[in-house]
């Protein structure tokens, strides 16, 4: 496999990196993580065992991935955001038999300083802003702002804000998409 990883990132036996990819400095990829191929792992980063990352999946610096996490192709990790794998961790009780699973979809951002609780999905193209503490599933499209974050409105597949008119349809003003909000889902119309 042809791969870049920084002299100072450990990369343990029984792990998969995909072509192309690129692991900085301090970064740690565990045995059984999976990365897909063109991924971008920022200084600081740690990949624990079972994690799977799809294609171009970038990384930023001080993310820890733990197990129970999957993220689809495209998505962006913005720098020291938090997965969490339990609910109700305790130091003096053993818990690695209760991680919860949570899956990144396709083309999701979660900013800077997000907070994932485990179990919650989020979805496709969905926008976490900074600081954001998610508490409850994320669909499709969907941009979530606060703590505890709630939902507030829609972002297009190139992370514009769209404006969805009174029938429903939003371009995004970047790719000239248009999309389609019926019973609070959001589909992209064909072109």
């Amino acid at each position: 496999m042809s791969y870049f990883s920084h002299e100072t990132a450990v990369i343990d036996p029984g792990c998969t990196i995909g072509d192309g990819s690129k692991i900085w400095h301090f970064s740690h990829i565990m045995p059984g993580a999976v990365l897909g191929e063109r991924c971008n792992l920022g200084q600081n980063v740690v990949v624990s065992p079972g994690v799977v990352l799809g294609n171009n999946v970038k990384v930023q610096n001080n993310v820890s991935i733990y197990s129970g996490v999957t993220c689809d192709d495209d998505v962006f990790l913005g720098p020291s955001m938090v997965f969490t794998n339990v609910l109700n961790p305790r130091s003096a009780v053993p818990r690695r038999d209760q991680y919860l699973h949570t899956n990144v979809g396709q083309g999701a951002t979660i900013g800077a300083n997000a907070t994932i609780v485990c179990g919650h999905n989020i979805g496709r193209f969905a926008f976490i802003g900074a600081g954001a503490v998610i508490t409850k599933h994320v669909g499709a499209y969907e941009l979530w702002l606060g703590n505890p974050a709630r939902h507030v409105g829609y972002m297009s597949q190139y992370g514009h804000r769209l404006r969805f008119d009174d029938q429903g349809l939003a371009t995004c003003p970047e790719s000239q998409q248009r999309y389609l909000l019926q019973d609070g889902i959001v589909d992209i119309l064909p072109d």
